[in-house]
């Protein structure tokens, strides 16, 4: 049977694979160009001193220029990028981003307030109105919650509290000795399909990628001797651009597919989606998206950051070369006591009547406490090992020095704790001013109103959901909005709603990384700028955009093939709908 379902796939991408491989080359060129014109490799090569990290093989890394692209006339898709990068290094901050964006949505909500829409909100039924936030007492109301606002951004204390565990486990040195061990089993040019395995693995624990996996990401490209940026820019890849591609169930299956069930019941009452209705193309699409990462960040990212140096006052790459044996035997108490923490967590799961669990019994829900104690788990899991490896090692004395590697890393957290006091507000506001509602319903009926044939229906329906993805930040949000519109509209055309979901998880990842609303987003900005502090959110939009690219034309056609193969999306999970 495997080999029938790969003779088959091989028959249908035959079509699609050499204007796939042409369509990569060419961002390729577009991306050299990128790289010659961006400011950032315009620095002249004498303002800093030739820097160089050795990595555990031997490899070493310069940071000046090695070579020069030919000059050659910019392209439509070149100007495109060198324009993101431009316009959003311009702004000094990512605060300061937040802060206008906040004042235009104050001016836009006031002016549209006055205009009349014919469209229904489908998550409340009334007709759809833009609220005027320069109102008394909008404004009013906003002084009054600006604080609960603040304290109530969900990323906010995911990073923080999980960062405090973290902290202990890297002040410890217990992370270094991980990675240590992990360098030397993989070799060099696995590196990064590992780490956009890993990182996409890391969805099943909700957004501790984020906090967890990106950063590593630079730390061990670093040590490897390979550029920081490039093993960021891989790591969000994985965790935000292939935030659908998983073979491990996580929470978003049940919550997408309860918007799903609701939207295909308005035109079938007795319709029901199973929460693992994408499971067997999410799963084969990790295969795929680290395939795609793999080659654009080698081929791609890499050769673009040969011109943008580290800065001189950078972390320093950690020395993953050896370890002595005290580390190895801290490692060793350190991973046994982590791995009691873990069985202690599973035998506490196993019980069906389980406090952890549903009241339905089940583990992935969102509803399940399991999975609303993701981060405080995170942070139990590492503070344990952390403190027994600085026990062994010697790196903690007193419980002082634990107390002292907390605050530590919450002192390299400010940037980031005044950039999510602006984020939150302004989302908050965009929010209620319903704008993004706005033109998310004015997409879908647009979208509606081409009648296009199937295939090129669910492309339009990538299409529009990537597009949406830049101005609403959240996938249930943007689901709920658009998915009682598109459902039923592509059941009517015969499209089952497994379908429709699974063209939407498509569209839904693959424009994350690009999206300065996306809540992450200024968080891996921060990660930058600990090796370049030019790092801007405008550097980081065209530095993913190639990823964003390449996942969008890549996983368009994978999804197409498919369909056209039959091969099952999910559990009772059809690809048609009859009436």
């Amino acid at each position: 049977m495997g080999c029938f379902i790969l003779f088959n796939l091989n028959c249908i991408f035959a079509k699609y694979i050499s204007i796939f491989e042409k369509i990569l080359r060419t961002l390729c060129v577009y991306c050299v160009i990128l790289i010659e014109c961006s400011p950032i490799n315009r620095l002249e090569n004498n303002s800093k001193k030739s820097r160089a990290t050795t990595s555990h093989n031997g490899v070493t890394m310069s940071n000046q220029a090695v070579n020069k692209a030919p000059s050659a006339k910019a392209s439509g898709m070149d100007r495109f990028l060198n324009f993101i990068e431009r316009a959003g290094n311009k702004i000094p901050d990512p605060a300061i981003l937040f802060f206008w964006a906040l004042i235009i949505t104050w001016g836009a909500s006031a002016l549209l307030s006055n205009v009349s829409f014919d469209l229904i909100n489908p998550r409340t039924g009334d007709v759809l109105a833009i609220n005027n936030l320069l109102t008394g007492d909008s404004l009013a109301s906003f002084l009054a919650n600006m604080v609960k606002t603040f304290t109530g951004f969900a990323p906010l204390g995911i990073v923080l509290v999980a960062m405090l565990g973290v902290g202990v486990a890297d002040s410890s040195g217990f992370i270094t000795t991980g990675l240590k061990k992990m360098l030397n089993f993989t070799p060099a040019k696995l590196l990064t399909p590992m780490l956009i395995l890993v990182a996409i693995v890391s969805h099943t624990a909700a957004d501790a990628g984020y906090v967890l996996v990106i950063p590593l990401g630079g730390i061990i490209f670093h040590a490897a001797g390979r550029h920081p940026l490039a093993g960021i820019a891989a790591a969000f890849a994985g965790v935000s651009g292939g935030f659908s591609a998983n073979f491990i169930p996580s929470g978003i299956d049940p919550l997408l597919a309860g918007f799903t069930q609701t939207a295909a019941q308005v035109l079938d009452p007795d319709y029901v989606v199973n929460p693992l209705a994408n499971i067997f193309f999410t799963g084969l699409s990790s295969i795929l998206i680290v395939g795609i990462g793999w080659y654009v960040t080698e081929k791609v990212i890499e050769p673009r950051l040969t011109n943008t140096p580290i800065d001189d006052d950078a972390e320093q790459a950690p020395d993953l070369g050896s370890f002595t044996e005290l580390e190895s035997k801290a490692f060793r108490y350190a991973g046994w006591a982590m791995m009691a923490g873990i069985a202690v967590l599973v035998a506490a799961l196993i019980p069906e009547t389980s406090a952890l669990r549903s009241p339905d019994g089940e583990i992935t829900s969102f509803s399940a406490p399991i999975m609303k104690s993701i981060v405080p788990l995170i942070f139990i899991l590492f503070i344990i090992p952390g403190y027994v490896y600085g026990k062994v090692s010697g790196a903690f004395k007193t419980s002082n020095d634990i107390i002292k590697a907390m605050a530590d890393t919450m002192s390299t957290m400010g940037a980031y704790i005044v950039m999510s006091f602006f984020c939150a507000q302004f989302l908050s506001a965009f929010a209620q001013s319903n704008i993004g509602t706005m033109l998310a319903l004015y997409g879908a009926q647009g979208l509606k109103a081409m009648n296009l044939p199937g295939e090129a229906t669910i492309i339009g329906m990538i299409l529009l959901t990537a597009s949406v993805n830049l101005l609403i930040g959240s996938a249930s949000a943007k689901w709920a909005l658009i998915g009682p519109i598109l459902v039923p509209m592509l059941m009517a055309v015969g499209i089952s709603p497994e379908l429709s979901q699974a063209a939407y998880r498509v569209g839904d990842s693959v424009s994350n990384i690009i999206s300065p609303l996306m809540v992450f987003f200024p968080l891996v900005v921060v990660y930058c700028q600990r090796y370049v502090k030019s790092t801007g959110i405008g550097t980081l939009a065209s530095l993913m955009m190639p990823f964003s690219i390449a996942m969008l034309i890549g996983w368009s056609i994978f999804l197409l093939g498919y369909w056209a193969i039959g091969i099952p999306l999910g559990i009772q999970a059809p690809y048609t709908y009859s009436m």
